[in-house]
């Protein structure tokens, strides 16, 4: 057998796999991005970075470590390892749309050789390892996986934004379909990651990250109807999650706001709904009612803008409303299934004029006409209505609150009784 003249090989140059090649670079590997888009594969090759965590100096350390980036698939047949790292979003039918995961598996099938290790990281339903990357890989290769070559399947577990844990020191879920894939992944991951957790096996692996994120949905639909009660009845449920928060044990704070984005709490509990429904023909209630919960809080949030406006006898139609902050998650320009999107919607629906303002995102096209507003404190005092929708740590919540004439906080940020809170 050749000694492959690559290490690793990461298909899909992401918010996923460019941390991934980023940190198996600075240990030492030899490292190869494959990606579809020219754009981003040129850019990388010139020192650019187009994700929000690594910045243009990471990426040309990277280049000079000996980093490159490529359309060219032929490079998976020099790999040692090759790690699929391409988006699965939600299909029709409400399962994940593995299309571009299908193609990555079929420009590696058709380089696939001998004692190669196949990692998927991409999330999708228990099973898909075996029943979909396998057969594939084997059809097209003649190569017996297991016996010829290695697979694996180890959830991503990115935050984007987050300062403190990243790929390095967050521990890695590995699950292979045989024994001797788990322990081969393992071995691969230990080299960049400080702690490698064994799954017994790949859809365990799988279902471990649906599990971690379906908790999250799930506790969020929690507070999020909590907090439409919660107001019906005066009561303040930030304080009420506050003194909660007090009991050092059996308890974790989960927070309300106007939905949720990113491309794990909306869609990755789905695909494990889905699963459910599709293989066993029952529902996975848990999931179903925290999506259901979920998904009308930007209808709830923009019927508390207009009762608002209402209270101070303004009609939303015609009503000025700024919206700051419109990305999933403070400090970062990702705007993915960003709540603030299906929220500008239904104000508009209702009637209202928006304009929006975010430090991170200078172009923001949510589907319905917006305008961006340039002067902040010239924008706070004229609108009718603002809308902290993000909280950017750019923002002094109190501080902006008091230039308006009317501010609704969706996310807690304030105190007092200078803003309503959601």
């Amino acid at each position: 057998m050749t000694a492959a003249s690559t290490d690793l090989v990461v298909i899909g140059l992401g918010y996923v796999g460019l941390p991934l090649a980023k940190e198996a670079t600075t240990a030492g590997l030899k490292v190869v991005g494959l990606d579809v888009t020219t754009a981003i594969v040129d850019g990388l090759n010139s020192g650019r970075s187009h994700v929000d965590d690594l910045s243009d100096g990471d990426i040309a350390a990277m280049v000079g470590a000996g980093f490159t980036a490529t359309t060219d698939a032929s490079v998976i047949a020099d790999a040692d390892t090759v790690v699929i790292c391409v988006p699965t979003p939600l299909g029709e039918a409400g399962g994940p749309d593995l299309g571009a995961v299908k193609s990555a598996v079929t420009a590696i099938g058709a380089h696939l050789r001998a004692g190669q290790l196949v990692v998927l990281e991409s999330t999708t339903y228990p099973g898909t390892t075996e029943e979909v990357v396998k057969p594939m890989l084997e059809e097209a290769s003649g190569l017996a996986a297991g016996t010829d070559f290695h697979l694996a399947f180890s959830p991503e577990r990115i935050d984007p934004g987050n300062p403190t844990w990243g790929l390095a020191n967050t521990p890695k879920v590995v699950g292979g379909l045989d024994a001797d894939s788990t322990a081969r992944a393992a071995n691969f991951y230990g080299k960049f990651v400080t702690t490698v957790v064994q799954a017994t096996g790949a859809k365990e692996a799988e279902t471990a990250k649906l599990l971690e994120n379906t908790y999250r949905h799930i506790n969020i639909a929690l507070v999020n109807e909590m907090a439409r009660f919660c107001h019906e009845l005066d009561i303040d449920l930030w304080d009420v999650i506050r003194c909660a928060s007090t009991k050092p044990f059996g308890f974790q704070a989960f927070y309300p706001g106007p939905g949720v984005g990113g491309h794990c709490i909306p869609i990755d509990p789905n695909y494990l709904s889905h699963n459910v429904r599709a293989k066993l023909g029952y529902p996975f209630r848990f999931v179903e009612l925290a999506e259901e919960i979920n998904a009308t809080m930007p209808a709830y949030v923009a019927h508390r803008a207009q009762n608002l406006l209402n209270d101070h006898s303004k009609a939303i139609r015609g009503a000025s409303v700024l919206m700051l902050g419109v990305t999933y998650k403070p400090d970062i320009a990702d705007q993915r299934e960003s709540p603030a999107v299906p929220l500008a919607r239904q104000l508009e629906q209702l009637g209202a004029v928006i304009s929006y303002h975010d430090p991170h995102v200078l172009d923001w096209r949510p589907g319905v006409p917006v305008t961006r507003a340039e002067d902040l404190d010239a924008a706070l005092a004229a609108a009718d209505l603002v809308i902290l929708v993000q909280a950017h740590t750019a923002y002094a919540p109190a501080d902006l609150a008091s230039k308006s004439q009317l501010f609704f906080d969706t996310r807690g940020a304030t105190a007092g009784t200078q803003a309503h809170r959601l």
